[in-house]
C-alpha cells in the first residue's frame, strides 16, 4: 500500500493539464476564486476514476472511432495550450483565461485528458495489493489518491498564485513560459505515443 501512495504521489505531482491549468486560474484570478475550478478537476478525476474501476473507460475506449475522436479532442486542446503558454510573452501566464474558471470547466477538462485516464488505469490496476478484496482495494485506492490528490491541486494552485506575485524578470517569465509548454507537449507526446501502442 505505501508502494501504491508513493506512485500515486509520482504520477499525480507531475506536470499535466490538470495542474498547469490549476496553476494559470490562480495566477489570472487568485486562490479563491479558482476553488471551483479545481471543484471540477476533482470531481472529473473521480468519475475517471469510477470509470476506470468500473470498466466503463475500457469499454467506451475499445470502441476505435471514439477513442480517434477522444485522442483528437485531447490532443487539439493540449496542443492550443502549449501555444497559448509558449507565446505569452514576457508575462507568467500559463494559460491566457477570459472567462472565470468554474467546476464545468474543470470536469470537462477531465473528461478529455488523457492523463487522467493514463494514470487512473496505472494506478487501479497496476497494483494490486489486496487480491481477495476487492472492493476493500477500490475503495482504499479511491480514498488514497485522494487524500493525494487534493494537497497536491492546492499547492499547484498557491504556485500559480504565488508566480503572479513575483517581480520577476522578463527572461525568466519567458523561460517558465517555454518550460511550461515544453512539459505539455511532452504530454502530447505520451498521449499519442499511448494510443499508438493501443492501435498495434
Amino acid at each position: 500500500m505505501l508502494t501504491f501512495a508513493a506512485a500515486v504521489f509520482f504520477l499525480i505531482i507531475t506536470p499535466g493539464p490538470g495542474v498547469m491549468t490549476t496553476a494559470g486560474f490562480g495566477a489570472a484570478y487568485g486562490f479563491n476564486a479558482s476553488l471551483r475550478y479545481v471543484l471540477g478537476l476533482f470531481i472529473g478525476t473521480n468519475l475517471v476514476m469510477l470509470a476506470v474501476m468500473t470498466g466503463l473507460a475500457a469499454v467506451i475506449l475499445s470502441v476505435p472511432w471514439l477513442r480517434t475522436v477522444l485522442m483528437f479532442a485531447s490532443v487539439a486542446y493540449l496542443l492550443y495550450l502549449a501555444g497559448r503558454i509558449a507565446f505569452a510573452g514576457a508575462k507568467v501566464a500559463f494559460m491566457e483565461a477570459k472567462s472565470p474558471p468554474g467546476v464545468l470547466g474543470g470536469l470537462m477538462l477531465q473528461a478529455i485528458n488523457p492523463k487522467a485516464y493514463a494514470v487512473n488505469t496505472s494506478l487501479i490496476t497496476g497494483f494490486d495489493y489486496a487480491p481477495d478484496a476487492f472492493l476493500f482495494e477500490m475503495v482504499s485506492k479511491a480514498l488514497i489518491m485522494n487524500i493525494i490528490w487534493i494537497p497536491i491541486h492546492l499547492a499547484w494552485l498557491w504556485a500559480g498564485v504565488s508566480l503572479h506575485r513575483l517581480n520577476l524578470s522578463d527572461r525568466t517569465q519567458r523561460t517558465i513560459n517555454i518550460l511550461m509548454a515544453l512539459s505539455m507537449l511532452g504530454v502530447v507526446a505520451l498521449a499519442l505515443w499511448s494510443a499508438s501502442r493501443g492501435v498495434e
